[in-house]
């Protein structure tokens, strides 16, 4: 984070405390991320800087007190003039609102300017899934870097999960031993809000489970994590992640092939394989079908890239 000195000449004093208030709130109360902290520290600073060069002096909570959404509209228009994007947009937009809502609190502002003005309309961006090779060779161990044989087959097995499961990385590093009964077929997993779904257990997703049980160093209690990182603590989602970044390196794999990829391509693969959206829906967790409906679009873009591809005439 800055230094207040850093920004005095941007801000008064007093609004510059009110600020840093605001921001150990964040931390303390909140228990935001470091990188959203670092994002709204530096969205705020930006605003204050503009502020001051629209009003010809350093901004005050005299200048803020009843914000209009011109005002904030043309801070908008300056940062997108440099370049911002819509998503960039949005998060200034919302960090500049908790400020104000923080400061309407204490009764220094009103923040109903902020508060009724909309968020910059957000571009779709269609999830980017693999294709089925690239996502058959790296869920199996014999495709992972790892030299230690239970390390390769734990990094198999989560894998195994996102792609053959559709679940998210949190869900599969939440699963215990006893999610696993002897003759299951399915899967219990507590999803977003708490909600629990059944999957269905492939075959050989179990196995690759199983494999890694076996090699486990580490005695698996049937309540606590499955997957363990290599000192005996629960596997954490940064771990997977970094080998999926090896992964892309040795197999020339494109930048979107990451965890979160694989449960893209479960839903693309299952899609394109003529599953219905409601049952797709219905083994993602999602809660609206118009969150599963992406994947139309997903199937069509890669249809038709195929199309481009192979047809004579394209």
């Amino acid at each position: 984070m800055h230094d207040v000195d850093e920004i005095l000449t941007f801000a008064d004093p007093e609004l510059l405390e009110k600020r840093r208030e605001w921001l150990a709130a964040l931390e303390d109360e909140r228990r935001l991320s470091e990188h959203t902290l670092d994002a709204y520290e530096r969205d705020t600073r930006q605003f204050l800087i503009f502020m001051t060069g629209y009003n010809g002096h350093p901004a005050r909570i005299k200048d803020i007190e009843n914000l209009r959404a011109t005002d904030l509209r043309a801070f908008l228009a300056a940062r997108r003039k440099e370049g911002t994007g819509a998503r960039s947009l949005g998060r200034n937009l919302a960090g500049l609102r908790s400020l104000l809502r923080f400061l309407e609190k204490t009764g220094l502002v009103n923040a109903a300017g902020a508060t009724a003005m909309r968020a910059p309309k957000q571009p779709k961006s269609l999830p980017k899934p693999l294709t089925d090779g690239q996502a058959l060779r790296i869920t199996t161990q014999e495709g992972q870097l790892a030299e230690e044989p239970w390390i390769a087959a734990r990094n198999a097995a989560v894998l195994a999960l996102l792609y053959g499961c559709g679940l998210r990385i949190s869900e599969a590093l939440d699963l215990k031993p006893g999610d696993f009964p002897a003759g299951t077929r399915s899967l219990r997993v507590i999803g977003k809000g708490k909600k629990m779904r059944l999957v269905p257990l492939l075959p050989v997703v179990l196995e690759a489970v199983e494999t890694y049980r076996k090699l486990c160093p580490y005695a698996l209690a049937s309540d606590e994590p499955l997957f363990l990182g290599a000192r005996g603590g629960k596997l954490q989602p940064a771990i997977i992640q970094r080998e999926m970044q090896k992964l892309r390196g040795a197999f020339n794999l494109p930048d979107n092939a990451t965890p979160h990829a694989l449960r893209h391509s479960f839903a693309t693969h299952l899609l394109a394989g003529g599953g219905d959206l409601r049952t797709i829906q219905e083994l993602l967790g999602h809660a609206s079908l118009s969150t599963t409906q992406i994947y139309t679009g997903v199937d069509t873009a890669r249809l038709l890239d195929i199309y481009d591809k192979a047809h004579p005439r394209a």
